[in-house]
């Protein structure tokens, strides 16, 4: 079946940077959007960014400007780059693929697979 594995996560300075992967295996990669997601303890999940498999791209308001997606499909891999980390980007990071992703792109529900998640500490 699908299979994401995301990795990059750790342990971060305020005001740093990190850069976190998810390859995906068995599934048509360049056909799929991709989302990253992330949930604090105590917290419901909740949505970070997207990237569309036609290459636009949409971020939460809280990361806008400090954090980017991109993609290389020839490696099936989607990228997640944090800078200016803060502590309350403190979570464990998900990533996600869909298609036919429409207007609850936001939402947990509309993405079909999802990898393990990766930790992100982000100390002050």
């Amino acid at each position: 079946q699908v299979q994401l594995v995301e990795s990059g996560g750790g342990l971060v300075q305020a005001g740093g940077s990190l850069r976190l992967s998810c390859v995906g295996s068995r599934l048509t990669f360049a056909t799929y959007s991709m989302a990253w997601f992330r949930q604090a303890p105590g917290k419901e999940r909740e949505f970070v960014g997207t990237m569309w498999s036609g290459g636009s791209t949409y971020y939460t308001d809280s990361v806008k400007g400090r954090f980017t997606i991109s993609r290389d499909n020839a490696k099936n891999t989607v990228y997640l780059q944090m800078n200016s980390l803060k502590p309350e980007d403190t979570a464990v990071y998900y990533c996600a693929a869909g298609r036919r992703i429409m207007s609850d792109y936001y939402t947990s529900a509309a993405w079909t697979h999802w990898g393990q998640g990766t930790q992100v500490t982000v100390s002050s």
